[in-house]
């Protein structure tokens, strides 16, 4: 099987009421929160934040006046990850990213969930976490650099994939880098933001990843597989496939 089904889709799966509940709640937060006019894409607020980073992080380097190994790899982790994140945007942009939002939508989508990956290195840059990493700090700058360009590769591979297979042909892409995981894409952006909290160490990113892993990337993910039972060819990948890790999950 290559990328897309030819066979008439059967009927789908239903996703579970708490997910269902879980999206409606979480639509509206994010999309339509107060309701009014609809000024600005979602895309643009992330967007902001992403090509934010690089700069915000500098600039709390600059004003704590921390010039640490520690600063700087974050700097060049997080910030790199917001420009790349730019470039994929601007070739393939994400059709689900392009809806038009309220200004109370936007401002929640930046202040609970945008917002706080900022937090991140904050912590770090200022001081507020002093990071006793399990290992060697060498080591560990080494480890979490090594999560973050993986799972940058991994994000990017498979949103290229999806995008690009879809234009030619509408289907279950079963092949590359959804051929032993049907998750890449939230694979990839969990292992970079996993990186950014093991650098700072700290219990708050521990929170707020908890938050968006469970509240928003498992809702969209047990919601993704309910609308891809339609295809004939769905129960055959699932039991080949792996949710998110290979071997794990």
């Amino acid at each position: 099987m290559t990328a897309a089904s030819q066979t008439t889709p059967s009927l789908a799966t239903p996703p579970p009421a708490w997910a269902v509940a879980m999206r409606r709640f979480t639509d509206y937060l994010s999309k339509d929160f107060l309701g009014g006019p609809r000024p600005w894409k979602f895309s643009w607020v992330i967007n902001f934040q992403k090509a934010g980073s690089f700069l915000f992080f500098g600039l709390l380097i600059w004003y704590y006046q921390n010039t640490s190994t520690a600063a700087w790899v974050y700097l060049a982790m997080h910030g790199s990850y917001g420009l790349v994140w730019i470039l994929k945007d601007t070739a393939f942009p994400d059709p689900n990213w392009q809806v038009k939002i309220t200004l109370g939508a936007g401002l929640n989508a930046f202040t609970f969930v945008l917002g706080l990956y900022w937090v991140f290195g904050w912590l770090l840059i200022s001081g507020t976490s002093q990071p006793k990493y399990p290992l060697p700090d060498a080591m560990w700058f080494s480890l979490c650099i090594t999560l973050c360009m993986l799972g940058s590769v991994i994000m990017i591979a498979a949103d290229a994939q999806k995008f690009f297979t879809l234009r030619v042909k509408r289907g279950l892409i079963t092949d590359g880098m959804h051929r032993w995981v049907r998750h890449p894409n939230y694979l990839g952006e969990m292992m970079i933001y996993a990186s950014f909290a093991m650098m700072a160490w700290h219990w708050f990113p521990v929170l707020v990843l908890a938050w968006v892993w469970l509240g928003l990337f498992a809702v969209n993910m047990v919601m993704k597989e309910a609308s891809m039972s339609r295809y004939p060819e769905w129960a055959a990948y699932k039991k080949r496939s792996w949710w998110l890790i290979p071997f794990v999950l």
